[in-house]
């Protein structure tokens, strides 16, 4: 009891000091909650019910064209025979494959003839231009002599499969390259189109 007050003023004094302590310390939880949530905000971490933000790399690429299904095909046969030895004048995955006799050989699994030479193959279908290119597509450099004398499958507008007597075996390689861009001769496309969904209505 505080001297000269009474005993019912000295009470109120306790609760009116009981009271302040306690708001004190309801202002200092608050001030506590309030700065947390501005660290997370400001390390990327957002409080509930706001979602997170991606960053531009975690975003996903749209997805490429489909690929036509015949050229699909053609590509599944070829790429089964990475690893085949070259061999001058082959024509079978059993003894080896120059380049014109693996495309022979990919194409007469579809039921798409084609003559042997890389030179009579470069008049089959329809010439495509470079910046076109795409799957199933046949692709021509001049290696050996002037004019188209090696052939390959284009996997797609940058990447091809074929046979080269360089590293020994059917393998991929990219056609951008300063080696195949310097003898890229052409290409010429030997599979129909695709067709629309409004073309068949």
């Amino acid at each position: 009891m505080v001297a000269g007050l009474s005993t019912a003023d000295t009470a109120m004094m306790e609760s009116v000091n009981r009271a302040s302590r306690a708001g004190l310390v309801l202002l200092l939880a608050m001030t506590s909650s309030v700065c947390a949530a501005r660290a997370m905000t400001q390390a990327g971490a957002y409080p509930s019910p706001f979602p997170s933000v991606k960053s531009p790399a975690a975003i996903r690429p749209a997805a490429p064209a489909p690929l036509n299904p015949v050229a699909g095909a053609l590509l599944r046969t070829a790429l089964r025979f990475q690893g085949v030895p070259y061999l001058w004048g082959g024509d079978s995955p059993v003894t080896g494959f120059d380049c014109s006799g693996f495309v022979q050989y990919v194409l007469a699994q579809h039921a798409l003839p084609a003559p042997r030479t890389a030179t009579e193959q470069y008049a089959l279908g329809t010439f495509v231009d470079l910046r076109n290119v795409r799957a199933g597509d046949l692709v021509f450099f001049s290696t050996v002599s002037p004019g188209p004398s090696h052939v390959g499958l284009a996997i797609s507008g940058v990447e091809f499969v074929h046979a080269p007597a360089a590293s020994g075996v059917v393998r991929i390689e990219q056609m951008r390259s300063s080696y195949w861009t310097s003898r890229y001769v052409g290409a010429r496309r030997v599979l129909a189109a695709t067709p629309s969904p409004s073309s068949t209505e």
